[in-house]
């Protein structure tokens, strides 16, 4: 960078100049949208979690009540 460059110029310009005023509820107002953000995950991560294990358990039940992985009776031969 050449000590004439404009974009440094203005950068060093901003940094120095005088700083715009910041509004006086930003803080208050970052801080609760943070809070809903928070809380949502976490709604959404108890409620997937809740339906993860009711998967689970109809799955489970399912297969205990069909007998998914027992061997098929042999009553019919095969045909020749």
């Amino acid at each position: 960078m050449s000590p004439a460059d404009p974009r440094e110029a203005q950068v060093k310009r901003l940094l120095e100049g005088p700083y715009p005023a910041v509004p006086p509820d930003l803080a208050a107002g970052a801080a609760a949208r943070g809070d809903r953000l928070l809380r949502r995950r976490r709604t959404v991560r108890r409620i997937g979690w809740t339906l993860l294990w009711a998967a689970v358990v109809a799955f489970v039940v399912w297969a205990s009540l069909t007998g998914a992985w027992s061997t098929p009776s042999s009553e019919v031969s095969p045909p020749w």
